[in-house]
């Protein structure tokens, strides 16, 4: 399957620049609290101070670089509306919330209280810890130095994620201006990001589907606020998603215009999560004429129908070089490039089931009767040629294809030295104790490749907060 990731423009994303100590993000209201306001000191979560048996100290991410590890929630996290059970928690300083993993974690579907090139394995001192307590899960980056700038000092900060949807990002220990971070080798963030996919035939390439990921939000906070003792608080606003029946839906007062869909039986405005399953169901057609007063019992609709995308402000559409046909149509501007764009090809054996096919019948013809033939000709040759080669291994011929065997082409290799970070899923062989790992063996395996990497983990964990 081919992946691409397209980053949102501001006009696109709909978000608004923070310009003072409370700020409207259209999906999130923030506000700052400074190391003079009590606010600050009691949004820090003292993990020290937290039930033992529910604080978990990661001995992986504390002992790699650029690796990201899966965490079950206790709760359901809503997120842009959207109710989460698992995350997946980066040794970069942010948390990835997207259901398809790729490469390119940093690109989108993140909550970066301050993303960087944090390594934590250049310090004993560096652990990545977290815990829930059933109603707020709290990660913790700490004493962690940037990889390419370790005399700048270590850092140490939090995301606490609350059962309410309510987001705080807490600063501790902040050496240096968020501003002067490099990010040459890896994006710096501080804010939110939601994206939703798109999966397209190709048509060029049969059994193959492309599926683009689209950022329709986007909150960044300001960096130069982000200092020692700082905290950032986000409290969700209500979206569609929330309205459960056509009339709360239509008559909703919220910032955004919501539509009620009768086929999907669900509130949106078709830029969510669900943007593909609103396409294909025509929803945007249905919803011109905003009515409830059809009972879904009684409602029937074709088997096949024909989707009309909506024009609206709000898409942004990109094709990464090529033109993929779609039974949706996403909205068309131009793709924003940046140092989190990505362009993976990976193979989907599960093709599309429904195929075009031309109607009507065609006589046979001679040409048609000749290109039959031929093709038994092809495979009476290949069955002779194999007969002969297994009964003579040592001929000319054996030598050949043995020479040229599919184990002896180059092996596809990742090149880390790229300039852009690629995360790789953490697959714990041991079970996570205080502090360290039980197994001797810690093995990763690639998000882009289907091989598996181990080597000796000999290093244990202290925690120092």
């Amino acid at each position: 399957m081919d992946v691409s990731v397209i980053k949102g423009s501001p006009d696109f994303a709909g978000f608004l620049r923070e310009k003072g100590e409370d700020t409207d993000h259209n999906y999130y209201t923030s506000k700052t609290y400074g190391p003079s306001d009590p606010m600050s000191k009691d949004l820090w979560v003292n993990i020290d101070q937290m039930d033992k048996d529910k604080v978990k100290i990661h001995g992986i991410l504390s002992n790699t670089h650029r690796q990201a590890a899966r965490v079950n929630l206790s709760f359901d996290f809503p997120f842009y509306g959207h109710y989460l059970r698992e995350i997946t928690v980066a040794t970069g300083g942010f948390i990835y919330t997207g259901d398809v993993v790729h490469r390119m974690l940093t690109a989108t579907q993140y909550i970066a209280p301050l993303m960087a090139n944090f390594d934590p394995s250049l310090s004993r001192n560096s652990t990545v810890i977290y815990s829930d307590n059933g109603t707020a899960l709290v990660v913790q980056w700490d004493h962690v130095h940037l990889q390419d700038n370790y005399s700048l000092g270590s850092f140490t900060f939090q995301a606490t994620l609350h059962k309410t949807g309510r987001i705080v990002f807490a600063y501790k220990e902040i050496p240096v201006e968020v501003s002067q971070i490099s990010s040459v080798n890896h994006p710096v963030k501080v804010g939110l990001s939601d994206a939703f996919v798109l999966v397209h035939k190709i048509q060029q390439i049969p059994n193959v589907r492309r599926r683009t990921i689209y950022e329709y939000h986007r909150v960044e906070l300001t960096k130069t606020k982000i200092t020692n003792s700082t905290a950032v608080e986000m409290m969700p606003l209500p979206t569609c998603l929330q309205f459960t029946s056509c009339s709360s839906c239509i008559s909703s007062q919220i910032s955004f215009n919501c539509s009620w869909c009768h086929r999907l039986n669900r509130c949106s405005t078709g830029f969510d999560r669900h943007h593909q399953d609103w396409m294909d169901s025509s929803c945007p057609d249905e919803t011109k004429d905003k009515m409830c007063d059809i009972a879904d019992t009684t409602y029937l609709y074709p088997f096949t129908t024909t989707v009309a995308a909506k024009t609206t402000p709000k898409g942004k559409e990109a094709t990464a070089g090529r033109e993929t046909p779609s039974t949706s149509h996403p909205p068309t501007s131009v793709p924003t490039e940046d140092d989190t764009k990505i362009a993976l090809h990976l193979r989907d054996n599960q093709a599309d089931s429904a195929v075009d096919r031309v109607k009507g019948t065609h006589p046979l013809h001679t040409g048609l009767i000749l290109g039959i033939l031929l093709v038994m000709l092809i495979m009476i040759a290949g069955v002779l040629i194999t007969v002969y080669i297994y009964h003579h291994p040592t001929s000319a011929a054996s030598l050949f294809l043995i020479e040229r065997r599919p184990s002896r082409w180059p092996a596809m290799k990742f090149r880390r030295g790229s300039g852009h970070p690629a995360y790789a899923e953490v697959e714990p062989v041991g079970q996570e104790k205080e502090g360290f790992i039980e197994s001797d063996r810690v093995c990763t395996s690639s998000f882009f490749f289907s091989h598996s990497t181990c080597g000796t983990n000999a290093k244990l964990q202290d925690r120092r907060l």
